[in-house]
């Protein structure tokens, strides 16, 4: 919040900030991703805010899933209530790559060129689990 100059009431968090809660759910291939996404938007007390499809628009580093935002109704004491939610669908290949490249990015103390290589052989990793993921859904498909 104080990042984003953002006030610290509540009203602000519930306006501003859309993954005070969230999910992400691992998929085996990536057809089952688009028809998880469309069977939960389909519910009627569920609303898309917004939709982030990294898998069809990878972003530059590699990383590929699907984002939503929704919105979901959650139970209190005395009310109900409407709050945002992040779910993240991704293939087991996607989360493999982006659990590893999240904890070698991190490392601190690397220079310049090795964050480069670094960068350009995460990239080249994410382009071989997303042809894996392609070759196993049509080993799948022909099932």
């Amino acid at each position: 919040m104080r990042d984003k100059n953002i006030p610290l009431s509540i009203d602000a968090i519930e306006e501003n900030i859309n993954d005070i809660a969230g999910v992400r759910v691992i998929c085996s291939f990536c057809e089952d991703i688009y028809m998880l996404a469309d069977c939960l938007l389909k519910q009627d007390d569920i609303t898309l805010i917004e939709m982030k499809d990294y898998i069809k628009n990878p972003k530059p580093n590699g990383y590929r899933s699907l984002h939503l935002i929704i919105s979901v109704p959650i139970f209190l004491k005395d009310e109900k209530r409407d709050m945002k939610v992040e779910v993240q669908l991704r293939t087991i290949a996607m989360d493999f790559w982006a659990s590893l490249e999240h904890k070698i990015r991190y490392k601190k103390n690397l220079s310049d060129d090795l964050q480069r290589e670094l960068a350009e052989e995460l990239l080249y990793c994410a382009n071989q689990s997303a042809e894996l993921d392609l070759k196993m859904q049509g080993i799948r498909n022909k099932l």
